[in-house]
């Protein structure tokens, strides 16, 4: 909220979140209606980990840091995209209290999206536009955003510390791993790349949202699994692995855009 409220909603920032959202979406229909892809990401944890990245903590501020003020509104955009699915559809996906899986649990699905931490955001937003007090109550909360950024921060890391003192082998992956892996560090990030010649961005609004989708996994991701006992661990390996991955993984994408442009 503090973030939509410091930058204000525009065209830009509705693009993006609908390219994230709907995307993700489209992906995860894929997976699961490609029996051979299923098979291979056969849980929603490992699809979720492996689509849904650290878009607050880690990719607002890489794109700070390396693109121009004015994509800000494209980076806040496909977070705010990629946060409505993940708890929306998570804790749908994860929670399963449906006794028949054929029939959506559309309670459970409305739960979901009220209860969203982005949807009260929104929420929060519009009614400061409403009201009128949009921009003394964005200076007031852009000092707790960037607060809640630095603490959030120190919880991945004391989170990634935990995992490493667990026991099995951190790096001993199955082949599902090493493909969720890949789904989110490399092969979404090229869709994402792809979808964006689709729509015509321009070099720094590629570059926005393909650094977005680039990130490694999101946290959330393991406070869902969590939250209804869904393969823990899953979730604990792949956000270890892609976070450590992606030190090496995020500067090779912005090498790479930077020579697809040159060339272009």
């Amino acid at each position: 909220m503090g973030l939509l409220l410091k930058e204000g909603i525009d065209i830009n920032l509705i693009k993006s979140a609908v390219l994230a959202f709907n995307l993700i979406g489209f992906l995860i229909i894929l997976i699961n209606i490609f029996p051979i892809i299923k098979k291979r990401i056969p849980n929603y944890t490992l699809q979720l980990a492996g689509l849904i990245g650290n878009t607050s903590f880690l990719g607002i501020p890489i794109a700070i840091a390396l693109l121009p003020s004015t994509t800000i509104n494209f980076t806040i955009g496909f977070d705010l995209g990629t946060t409505l699915f993940a708890w929306i559809f998570g804790p749908f996906f994860l929670q399963e209290k449906s006794q028949n899986k054929n029939i959506p649990n559309i309670k459970g699905l409305l739960n979901a999206l009220i209860n969203s931490p982005a949807s009260r955001g929104i929420i929060g937003v519009l009614l400061a536009y409403l009201f009128k007090i949009d921009e003394i109550l964005g200076s007031y909360l852009w000092i707790p955003a960037k607060v809640v950024i630095a603490f959030a921060i120190i919880i991945v890391g004391i989170r990634l510390g935990l995992i490493t003192n667990q026991e099995g082998k951190i790096f001993d992956l199955d082949e599902e791993f090493r493909l969720s892996i890949l789904l989110k560090l490399f092969i979404l990030p090229f869709i994402i790349f792809l979808a964006s010649k689709i729509l015509n961005f321009n070099f720094y609004q590629s570059s926005a949202v393909i650094l977005q989708a680039g990130t490694p996994t999101a946290i959330s991701t393991i406070l869902m699994a969590e939250a209804y006992g869904v393969k823990q661990k899953i979730a604990s390996k792949i956000l270890f692995t892609t976070t450590l991955i992606s030190i090496f993984s995020i500067p090779l994408l912005t090498i790479l855009m930077h020579t697809i442009n040159k060339r272009a």
